[in-house]
């Protein structure tokens, strides 16, 4: 006699779909993700590009003159090529919230998130060359420490000959000064290369001096023009890393007008870090469907972002005043709106 067939055992499907695991995996994006990122996007994308047309208008109607006597490719391509990024950079913390809380009312408006909760440095130079100058290439007086223990001072500099004039180049060490180099002149070649004319070194040694002196003496001093001829919105045309790597080094030397340097590099990661905040402001605000429709929330959103924005002006002139320092004027704004961000998310989610 045949065995008797055991019943087969049902294959029940899983109920709870285990990310990363067969057919059940959890893609990275969901459908749900792509659409808010394209919604988000598009009115980002939106605002931006007309804002930027408004402030080319105006700019164009400013510099009208300039740009008929700038060459048209220069005025395209160095200006507002660069323009335009520069422009969009400095808005982007104010559109991205802006642009936050116009599709997110839009979403709350079509009850859509109840149903999503049911469910789970051309331009810099162009400005100077066809605009305005604002380029520094003069200086008087000029005294930095170029090394540990070396002083260099000009009477004045000629950053268009690249001569300075009555230089001097002080040595000191642990017994006080070691030697002294003046020259009635002397001249920039490239990176720290230094060309003296008519100088007279003087070294000592104890109890004696020795004396040398020529026409014409090769040497390399560690130091060059941009580190002390500062000229308006110098900060804009280096890099972070670059602006990092100038603080420490003017630092040093002992430079004073900093500032704007210093206050340049903190708002760079502070304006990062503003996108992020005014994002949770702006969802907060607008993730709730209202009677009046999404003006209210548009109006309050445009009050806070403007806002902001004076209060980042505000704190950034106490920094140029010296009453306190870049980082921590360009961060308090930060520190105060993310408090009036987690209070609106915390009376948002209830």
């Amino acid at each position: 006699m045949k065995p008797p067939r055991l019943p087969k055992i049902p294959k029940f499907p899983r109920i709870f779909p285990i990310p990363g695991i067969g057919r059940n995996a959890r893609p990275l994006v969901s459908t749900l993700d792509l659409y808010i990122i394209r919604k988000f996007l598009g009115t980002y994308v939106f605002a931006i590009i007309l804002i930027l047309a408004i402030t080319v208008m105006f700019d164009v109607n400013e510099k009208l003159d300039s740009f008929l006597k700038a060459p048209l490719k220069a005025t395209v391509f160095d200006y507002f090529m660069n323009f335009l990024p520069y422009f969009a950079n400095q808005f982007s913390p104010l559109f991205v919230f802006i642009a936050v809380i116009f599709f997110t009312s839009k979403l709350a408006d079509n009850s859509e998130i109840i149903a999503m909760l049911s469910s789970g440095m051309r331009r810099i130079e162009f400005t100077n060359t066809y605009v305005k100058n604002r380029r520094v290439d003069y200086g008087d007086n000029i005294m930095l420490q170029v090394a540990p223990g070396q002083i260099a001072y000009m009477s004045r500099f000629d950053n268009t000959t690249r001569t300075g004039y009555r230089f001097s180049l002080e040595k000191f060490g642990k017994d006080g000064l070691e030697s002294r180099l003046t020259a009635m002149s002397v001249k920039w070649d490239t990176l720290y290369h230094w060309t003296v004319k008519d100088y007279l070194i003087r070294d000592f040694h104890h109890d004696r001096e020795v004396l040398k002196s020529g026409s014409s003496l090769d040497t390399i001093i560690p130091f060059e023009p941009r580190d002390f001829l500062i000229s308006r919105n110098d900060q804009e045309t280096l890099t972070s890393q670059q602006l990092k790597q100038y603080i420490a080094r003017q630092r040093s030397r002992g430079v004073a007008n900093i500032q704007a340097f210093e206050i340049e590099y903190h708002k760079r990661y502070a304006m990062c870090a503003a996108a992020f905040i005014l994002t949770v402001i702006g969802m907060s605000l607008s993730s709730k469907k209202v009677k009046g429709g999404m003006g209210l929330n548009i109006g309050l959103g445009l009050v806070l972002s403007f806002s902001y924005i004076l209060f980042m002006t505000v704190t950034s002139s106490f920094a140029v005043s010296g009453l306190t320092s870049p980082m921590v004027a360009m961060w308090i704004p930060n520190i105060i709106y993310a408090i009036i961000a987690i209070v609106l998310y915390r009376k948002a989610s209830r």
